[in-house]
């Protein structure tokens, strides 16, 4: 086993029995459906993860919703909870990476991406994703940013090495313009949100530590949370509802 998988094992480890696997909540999910114009669909959610927000489009769109993920753990989750509470009428779940996704061109009114698109890159995300969009579909996605023109210089260097990508809010505005989009509307999570994330990570993280010592994945998520804990005020989640 090469070094980078078992770093991907251990990290799938902490994560697997978790079922947030990024900040967010069902507040927020739904706040961005109230700013949707009618007549969704066909959508796509890119990084459904164990589907937390799967459940809540299925539940308030009369859509077909195809709900994607490269991690086979995370759909078969999904695939379970789908059929328990009888959604796999409209809702498909399916094993497939964001960057080659299997779907014709113009085949979605809506593309619904929480905490995914940082993966492949914003700006990246952005063009690769907006050909699969309708003409006048509609783009949600949040992302990391800054929430301060000036961070601290302990904030600016985790994030340099973190998240390379991370922008100031005001920037990231602009690189979603200049990619094509008109922003239908934007807000920051709640603190909530990420305590609704961390909380339980911190807990599991805990848990893991005797049995996990010389983890570099565990040593980052540990890091990752400790940190979060000292600087969330400087840099926080946003979600965007973007029109083609």
């Amino acid at each position: 086993m090469t070094q980078h998988d078992q770093y991907m094992n251990d990290f799938m480890k902490v994560f697997e029995p978790l079922n947030r696997w990024g900040p967010g909540s069902d507040n927020e999910t739904l706040r961005a459906l109230s700013y949707l114009p009618e007549n969704q669909n066909n959508v796509l959610e890119i990084g459904c993860g164990k589907g937390l927000a799967t459940l809540v489009l299925a539940n308030n769109l009369t859509a077909n919703i195809t709900a994607i993920d490269n991690e086979p753990s995370a759909i078969a989750s999904l695939n379970k909870v789908l059929e328990d509470e009888s959604l796999n009428g409209h809702v498909k779940a399916m094993c497939a990476s964001m960057t080659k996704l299997p779907f014709d061109l113009k085949s979605f009114d809506l593309i619904w991406a929480e905490a995914s698109a940082y993966i492949m890159g914003v700006e990246n995300a952005l063009s690769t994703w907006k050909p699969l969009l309708k003409d006048d579909g509609i783009l949600v996605f949040s992302d990391l940013v800054l929430l301060t023109p000036k961070p601290s210089k302990e904030v600016k260097e985790f994030w340099d090495k973190e998240y390379p990508d991370i922008q100031t809010l005001e920037t990231r505005r602009k690189q979603i313009e200049a990619s094509g989009y008109e922003i239908l509307s934007d807000f920051t999570f709640s603190k909530s949100s990420w305590e609704n994330y961390y909380l339980p990570l911190k807990t599991r993280v805990e848990k893991l530590m005797p049995l996990m010592k010389d983890s570099d994945a565990l040593r980052d998520i540990t890091n990752e949370v400790d940190f979060y804990l000292n600087h969330y005020a400087e840099y926080g989640y946003q979600m965007f509802v973007l029109k083609k």
